[in-house]
């Protein structure tokens, strides 16, 4: 079973694309931050596959990620590794044979993008699609892989080339998809024309 793991920020002005607001204001940030949801649901509803929607703060079962469509849950760790590790523990224990997590800062993604994602992982023990700032969009596998979470600066330019060096070092086969931006400021916003 193929899940796909949507990690969100609750929109409330102020406490989204931070680095944005800085130079755009929080209002104007704030409404980027919904196209990029849009984009990012969209995306997701065009893949076959469970989607699991995970909330930075708190689950809203009155927005526009269908309740049907979507299930719906809190993030829970103290770093953003803890969280993405234990939605990935959750979703194999589930019953996925494979997992991958987005965020929603990625106005380049597809579904086309998962869905090769999802099929490298037939070839791969982790796929990942990297960002070019140095991150990554995307982090797919087979079994929850703690190694790749723990003891991990994130928000840094290393943060793909040290998750690539722990696969090696733990003997893990990676694929790697096509390479997209993030858009994180006013330079990524002129660029992406949202």
């Amino acid at each position: 079973m193929r899940h796909l793991i949507i990690f969100v920020k609750n929109p409330v002005i102020g406490n989204v694309k931070t680095r944005l607001a800085a130079t755009v204001g929080d209002e104007r940030a704030l409404e980027v931050y919904h196209k990029l949801l849009a984009i990012t649901r969209k995306v997701a509803l065009g893949v076959d596959c469970k989607r699991q929607l995970y909330y930075s703060d708190v689950v809203d079962t009155d927005d526009h990620w269908g309740n049907d469509q979507f299930a719906k849950h809190t993030q829970q760790g103290s770093d953003l590794g803890e969280r993405m590790l234990h939605a990935f523990i959750a979703s194999f224990a589930e019953g996925a044979t494979k997992a991958i997590i987005i965020g929603s800062d990625c106005p380049e993604i597809t579904s086309r993008i998962i869905d090769e994602a999802f099929e490298a992982l037939d070839r791969f023990d982790v796929v990942v699609g990297p960002a070019e700032d140095g991150g990554y969009y995307l982090l797919g596998m087979k079994r929850a892989i703690a190694e790749l979470f723990i003891n991990r600066q994130w928000s840094t330019p290393t943060v793909l080339r040290e998750m690539q060096t722990d696969v090696g070092r733990l003997g893990l086969s990676v694929g790697i998809l096509t390479t997209l931006s993030d858009l994180d400021n006013a330079d990524d916003l002129i660029r992406h024309d949202l």
